[in-house]
C-alpha cells in the first residue's frame, strides 16, 4: 500500500531542515515583527528600516538554499509566510499607523486592501512557480518586496523631511493603494533573474554601484524611494509603450498607389 502524500511529508520533516537558508527566512521574520512593533510605537524610521533589512535577507535565503544546495519545501512554504508578514501585514500597518488612520474606516480598509493584494500575490507565485511557459525575464504583477520598499520608503521621505497633515496622509494612501494594485495585476516587471553576475562588466558599471552605495549612505531614504519607485513606474510604462508598438504595426498603410 502507498503512503499518503501527507505521511511522506511528515516523515521529511521529521528527518529535520536545513539550517542555514533557514535562519535568513527567521531574521526576515524577526525584521518584519519587529516592523510591526515599531510602527504601533511610533518609531517609523526604525520601521522602514527594519522592513529594508528584511528585504535583505529574503534576497539571502533562496541564494543561500540554491548555493549550498539546501532547497526545499518546507523553506519554500516557511519563507513565503515570512514575506506575508514582513511585506505584506508590516507595510500595512505602518502605513496605517503613520498616516491613514486620519481617514478613519477607509485608512484600515486601505491598509488591508494592500495586505490582502500582497497574500494573492504571493500565492500566485506559489502557484506558478514552477511553470514554465511565463518568461523568466519578468514577473507578473508586482514582487511584494518592491511593494513593500514603495511603501516604505514613502512613508520614510516624508516622515524624516517633516512632511506631515492630511495632504501626507493622501499620498500615502496613493502609494499604499498602486503597490496593492500593481501586486495583483497582470502587467510585467523586469525580473533581473537572467542577469549574469559571474559575468564581466565594464569599469563603468562597477563605479556605477560605488556610486549608488554613496547615495543610499549619504541619503537612504530618498535614494531608496526613488529605486523603487521607478522599478514601481517601470512596468506600466513598458506596457504602454508595448501596446502603442502594436497599434502602429496593426495600423493600415495608406493607399499610395495611383
Amino acid at each position: 500500500m502507498n503512503k499518503t502524500t501527507d505521511e511522506q511529508n511528515e516523515r521529511r520533516f521529521a528527518k529535520g531542515i536545513y539550517l542555514l537558508p533557514n535562519l535568513f527566512t527567521t531574521a526576515g521574520l524577526f525584521a518584519g515583527f519587529y516592523a510591526i512593533v515599531a510602527a504601533t510605537k511610533g518609531l517609523y524610521d526604525y520601521a522602514a528600516i527594519t522592513i529594508f533589512i528584511a528585504m535583505i535577507a529574503d534576497g539571502l535565503d533562496g541564494r543561500v538554499a540554491r548555493l549550498t544546495n539546501t532547497t526545499s519545501a518546507f523553506g519554500a512554504e516557511y519563507d513565503s509566510l515570512a514575506d506575508m508578514v514582513a511585506f505584506g501585514i508590516a507595510p500595512s500597518v505602518t502605513a496605517y499607523s503613520w498616516g491613514l488612520h486620519v481617514f478613519g474606516k477607509l485608512g484600515w480598509l486601505i491598509a488591508f486592501f494592500y495586505a490582502a493584494a500582497g497574500a494573492l500575490r504571493l500565492a500566485r507565485f506559489n502557484v506558478h512557480v514552477e511553470d514554465d511557459t511565463q518568461d523568466p525575464r519578468f514577473f507578473y504583477g508586482l514582487p511584494i518586496p518592491a511593494a513593500a520598499a514603495l511603501v516604505a520608503s514613502s512613508m520614510w521621505i516624508m516622515h524624516i523631511n517633516a512632511v506631515n497633515g492630511y495632504f501626507s496622509s493622501v499620498l500615502m494612501a496613493i502609494a499604499t493603494v498602486y503597490a496593492g494594485g500593481m501586486m495583483v495585476s497582470n502587467i510585467r516587471f523586469y525580473s533581473f533573474k537572467t542577469f549574469d553576475f559571474k559575468g564581466k562588466v565594464p569599469f563603468v558599471a562597477l563605479l556605477a554601484i560605488v556610486l549608488i552605495f554613496m547615495g543610499i549612505s549619504l541619503d537612504p531614504p530618498t535614494v531608496l524611494f526613488i529605486a523603487f519607485a521607478i522599478f514601481a513606474v517601470s512596468g506600466p510604462v513598458y506596457a504602454l509603450w508595448g501596446l502603442r508598438r502594436k497599434r502602429k504595426m496593426k495600423k493600415p498603410k495608406s493607399d499610395t498607389s495611383v
